[in-house]
């Protein structure tokens, strides 16, 4: 009998650490997640306009596909790169950090750019020509999975970034629970928000109640601002997560001084007013984050649309 109680207290330690580890990981996962803000909503943000223009019944089977790329991109292929770097290559880890915040200045800039000093695009007779529609499918949901393929990496490396020094089974674990947990959170809000629009136009002409029906009409008409307000928010958040990224790279770089000027400036504004100090000084460090992000993607512009932009097309429509 004392050889099974002994047995069974074994079993319960191993279960409460256990219990413990699967905690770890969920904190370390939300907090590593939380880090990545700014590619998570910019990734929401783009992702329904790879629907539009097909029928309603085939926009969530597209949603379906581009997550389920979008895991296969994280854990099949970035997952495993990550572990590598953060075993044998830690100090590759700023740098390619700091190319990812780059990246998101970049899109940023180039959306406030376009909106500031709008211009026509050059018209493309394949954009107009719809073909056959399951051919036009299978383009949109290789081309989303290209794009979330960058976002992915951004996101991933961020949270590899935020996640304290650990065993190679705990950061892969909270890798995986981070890529599953956003990936779930991103193409579900686009899956609800594609289809708020449909839910809206069923109660406007179906409701039982003319409470119901206003409602409906008011989804229908409220989701074109709600789309440009998701924009709006998607490319602030960019441009701040990549400014954030770009300032803290170069403070584990050793160049300290951008970091300090931007930490002293927000904690003198926050003596200011001692009652919201924290939320102040946060709203500064973001909002100087921001600028310096944005000044920096504005810089990068003419090198990723005449530079880059160009050899990227050439080498991979020469592999297509």
């Amino acid at each position: 009998m004392s050889g099974l109680i002994a047995l069974l207290d074994d079993v319960a330690g191993i279960a409460k650490i256990a219990a413990a580890s699967v905690d770890d990981v969920a904190g370390q996962a939300a907090k590593a997640g939380a880090k990545a803000a700014g590619a998570v909503i910019d990734d929401a943000a783009v992702t329904p306009k790879y629907v539009q223009g097909f029928e309603a019944k085939r926009e969530l089977p597209i949603i379906g596909r581009i997550a389920w790329g979008s895991i296969k991109n994280k854990l099949i292929i970035l997952l495993p790169i990550g572990l590598l770097l953060s075993s044998f290559a830690p100090w590759l880890i700023p740098p390619l950090l700091m190319l990812g915040g780059s990246y998101l200045c970049f899109e940023g800039a180039e959306k406030v750019w376009q909106v500031l000093f709008p211009h026509e695009k050059t018209w493309d007779k394949a954009e107009y020509d719809i073909g056959d529609p399951a051919h036009l499918e299978k383009e949109k949901v290789a081309g989303a999975i290209k794009t979330d393929f960058i976002l992915s990496a951004e996101i991933m490396t961020i949270a590899l970034a935020a996640i304290p020094e650990s065993n190679i089974w705990m950061e892969a674990a909270t890798l995986a629970v981070v890529a599953i947990g956003i990936t779930v959170v991103v193409y579900g809000s686009v899956a609800l928000i594609v289809k708020m629009d449909d839910l809206g136009l069923y109660m406007a002409q179906r409701g039982n109640l003319s409470a119901t029906r206003a409602f409906g009409r008011g989804i229908v008409n409220a989701m074109p601002g709600f789309l440009k307000l998701l924009m709006v928010i998607g490319t602030a958040a960019m441009i701040w997560v990549g400014g954030s990224i770009i300032i803290h790279g170069l403070y584990e770089l050793g160049v300290y001084q951008p970091y300090r000027f931007i930490n002293e400036i927000a904690i003198s504004v926050a003596r200011a007013v001692p009652n919201m100090a924290g939320f102040v000084e946060w709203a500064v460090t973001a909002t100087l984050d921001g600028i310096v992000g944005l000044a920096l993607g504005v810089l990068i512009i003419p090198l990723a649309t005449r530079v880059i932009g160009p050899i990227w097309q050439s080498v991979f429509k020469g592999k297509a």
